[in-house]
């Protein structure tokens, strides 16, 4: 090393400098800290770069390193160009392309191919239906990964877990995540060089069986009909549009989708009746239901919201937009499950011990009916399920809304009942020393 430069021992607070070749320096500041300096005149100004700290990597920069640095700033004024407004122009780029690769989600992808196809799609309903299955299953697996990261692992951590156990629902999952990617790759946010790790053909394939041949469960997680008074209490006591929305669909026996997507002026307040067209019901056929008062309730509480005949029931956190069916999902899985040990069952479950679900409460529904002495036939209509003779059902065309009305009413009751708990302790104790408990 030769003399150093630019030391003043009377202050001690400069930087010494030793020059090692090239316009690179090795700098050693007050405190002893080392690091690496390329010094040079652009225009006739002097100029000073840092080119790291002295150190073995990954913290550190090496000698070996540093010249290499120090050749590649002397090659760029070989050539005009000024080496710290190249490495300034390199960064923004770099967080520019971070900034874009965080945004180019699955999430994004999907809802920006959603946007892209809606015009194309036979109904809103149909858009509705194609996101929410991508919002329900993928998006709080994949939702937040960058779209051009994502591979067959990913693909299968969304599938398997209801491959099995509902798959027709994972076969169009795994199509709608299909054309997300391969809407990516189109769009540039995917190598053209990658597959897509969603395709079933050759792929996906040769791991999962074919979902013609997968038996599903037959039927989904119901609560029993006697426990649902205590249930209906611990929603009431949850906030937000979510519980309302359900509380609705338990009282009227319906489906969420139309639920969620019912509006004000499929409501007759005055003869207490619910049309929902045909758009929203899986027979594509309107469908009427008696309003019973705790239903009834429910729409006066919501009501203050609604500013016009079109405006949702219902209404999800964005303007305009519904409550997607996840939202209702996770709320009762959240009651059945939230802060219970691994080991605990559900708080809320079916006889098997599966954590109840939105849809189960028709079933529900359906045994409190049989066991309360009501005709198949009603409770049939109720649930809006289509009638499997051809022949009869071209005939019964009559949907005996009025004779539904006391079933519907009674139901309501029935939902509003709850254990009667115990005066005290003590008399809880007494009840069990009797054998009554």
């Amino acid at each position: 090393m030769v003399k150093a430069l630019r030391h003043d021992p009377a202050k001690g607070k400069r930087p010494v400098r030793f020059p090692d070749g090239g316009n690179l320096y090795l700098q050693v500041a007050a405190g002893g800290s080392k690091s690496w300096l390329f010094r040079y005149t652009l225009h006739g100004k002097p100029r000073e770069m840092g080119l790291g700290p002295v150190g073995e990597p990954p913290a550190g920069v090496p000698l070996a390193e540093a010249r290499k640095r120090a050749a590649a700033a002397r090659a760029m004024l070989d050539e005009g160009r000024d080496p710290i407004a190249e490495r300034e122009a390199q960064r923004e780029k770099t967080k520019r392309d971070t900034a874009e690769a965080t945004a180019r989600t699955f999430e994004a992808a999907a809802r920006a191919l959603v946007e892209t196809k809606r015009a194309g799609w036979r109904s809103a309903k149909h858009a509705a239906q194609w996101l929410a299955t991508l919002e329900q299953h993928a998006f709080p697996t994949i939702g937040k990964k960058a779209v051009a990261a994502i591979g067959t692992d990913d693909v299968l951590a969304v599938l398997r877990p209801i491959w099995d156990r509902t798959p027709e629902t994972a076969s169009r999952l795994r199509q709608r995540i299909e054309a997300v990617l391969d809407d990516a790759r189109v769009k540039g946010w995917r190598s053209d060089t990658l597959a897509n790790p969603a395709r079933w053909k050759g792929h996906l394939s040769a791991t999962l069986p074919s979902p013609r041949k997968v038996r599903p469960v037959a039927h989904h997680p119901s609560l029993p009909w006697q426990q649902m008074g205590a249930f209906m209490a611990a929603l009431a006591e949850r906030d937000g549009m979510a519980a309302r929305a359900l509380r609705f669909a338990i009282l009227t026996g319906s489906r969420t989708g139309a639920v969620r997507l019912m509006q004000w002026r499929e409501i007759d307040l005055a003869a207490k009746v619910w049309t929902a067209p045909a758009a929203n019901m899986k027979t594509k056929k309107p469908h009427r239901t008696p309003l019973a008062p705790a239903a009834l309730a429910l729409l006066e509480a919501v009501r203050p919201l609604a500013k016009k005949p079109s405006d949702l029931v219902f209404p999800g956190a964005r303007a305009g937009r519904p409550l997607s069916d996840m939202a209702l999902s996770m709320l009762v899985r959240g009651m059945a499950c939230d802060g219970l040990a691994e080991h605990e069952p559900p708080r809320w479950r079916d006889i098997e011990g599966r954590p109840v679900v939105p849809h189960g409460f028709r079933a529900t529904f359906k045994g409190w009916s049989l066991a309360a002495g009501y005709p198949d036939p009603l409770s049939e209509l109720a649930l809006a399920h289509a009638d499997k003779d051809k022949v009869r059902a071209a005939y019964a065309r009559e949907d005996m809304l009025e004779q539904r009305r006391p079933m519907m009413d009674a139901w309501g009751e029935h939902c509003a009942k709850t254990p009667a708990a115990p005066a005290s302790l003590a008399a809880a104790r007494a009840k069990r020393a009797t054998g009554n408990g």
